[in-house]
């Protein structure tokens, strides 16, 4: 059997960042400017007032205190609340593209591989900037890969999921070497004028080379000793925005056609189920959850990580056994826990074990048992 290793990862981090205060500013703005023109219906009882919000509240709510955003200027602006992301010609390279490749670089040089020595590019992410040709295949012809190339959405778990997919692919000789790519531009999807969901999402792209074992250059692998997949379907979190929106004029611009969650029920169905996917996952190893070094989690919201490890674990966490990103970056969907094992790997020693785990709409939940080889 072949032991399949990840032995390289990148990271793209975009120029500008939106700390919760500047968020706040502006919401609050949107906020006092609503109650305003509609406060003959407010008085009257025909409409709910909008309540503000505040940095210490968000902070509070999901750890999160800044994030990286492709455009800053049209999120903080009270009268647009989006970011503003001109579309580029077809002959220029998508902003996905974009991001994957600057990530892709990163991850390729720290495999030590060139393009000539892979053969598959997967891009998996939480949403896609169109549907075809598939971002993947346009990375793969920026880089110069030979090969095949293709698009996957398993919302959070994108990357988790991308990477077992991979592991597949070289287990059963369809490539040598697969580069997989999660350019994450959540903001594109946010609802920036919801004060529950706001201040969730940031911006960024990680890259992830896949590999086996006895082919690697990397002095740095990490080798995959068991992947788990599991999906649960629920409408807790949800996205309607789809190419049949045309069709019924009604819906187009309607809040479901952003990101909406339920997420204390989110918080309440998915703690348990991943707990108790990576316990299963430790038992059918004979491992002892004593022996994981780290666990490298979904930045979703710090109290979930927090419950999840606590769990796992059998006592709290301490913040090396379970790394938080997510206050610099918020919620990066997929990349998340990529970016976490990005950052936290590199005092590893050879036969260490940690857990990387994503999780999210679906539901979703994939895990992965690593090795340091």
């Amino acid at each position: 059997m072949t032991d399949i290793v990840i032995s390289g990862t990148g990271l793209y981090t975009p120029a500008e960042a939106i700390s919760n205060e500047e968020l706040v500013a502006s919401f609050n703005s949107y906020v006092e400017q609503f109650n305003l023109e509609h406060a003959a219906a407010i008085a009257a009882g025909e409409l709910t007032p909008l309540q503000p919000s505040s940095a210490e509240f968000i902070e509070k709510a999901s750890g999160i205190k800044s994030r990286y955003v492709i455009d800053k200027a049209g999120i903080l602006d009270p009268a647009r609340m989006t970011p503003s992301i001109p579309e580029r010609p077809d002959d220029s390279p998508s902003l996905q593209c974009e991001m994957g490749v600057a990530a892709a670089r990163e991850a390729m040089a720290q495999a030590g591989r060139t393009a000539a020595d892979i053969d598959a590019v997967i891009v998996a992410c939480s949403n896609l900037q169109r549907p075809y040709p598939a971002i993947a295949v346009e990375i793969q012809h920026a880089l110069g890969i030979q090969g095949y190339g293709f698009d996957m959405n398993v919302a959070c778990s994108s990357a988790t999921f991308g990477i077992q997919q991979a592991g597949d692919a070289v287990a059963n000789g369809h490539a040598r070497c697969v580069l997989i790519v999660n350019p994450e531009i959540c903001s594109g999807h946010l609802n920036f004028r919801d004060r529950d969901s706001h201040f969730i999402f940031g911006d960024v792209c990680t890259a992830i080379i896949v590999e086996p074992e006895y082919r690697a250059a990397s002095k740095h692998c990490f080798r995959i000793l068991d992947s788990r997949l599991q999906t649960l379907y629920s409408n807790n979190i949800r996205n309607n925005f789809g190419f049949l929106n045309r069709a019924d004029e009604a819906g187009i611009g309607q809040p479901d056609k952003l990101f909406v969650q339920e997420g204390r029920k989110v918080f309440k169905e998915v703690c348990p189920a991943v707990a108790r996917q990576i316990d299963e996952q430790l038992d059918k190893l004979d491992i002892s959850p004593s022996l994981i070094k780290r666990l490298w989690l979904h930045q979703a919201n710090l109290g979930m990580n927090q419950l999840i490890a606590r769990k796992v674990l059998g006592r709290d966490a301490t913040a090396d056994e379970a790394p938080i990103i997510l206050d610099e970056f918020a919620n990066t969907s997929s990349a998340g826990s990529i970016i976490a094992f990005h950052r936290y790997h590199s005092d590893f020693a050879t036969g260490e074990l940690g857990i990387l785990c994503s999780f999210g709409a679906g539901y979703s939940i994939g895990s992965l048992v690593l090795e340091r080889c």
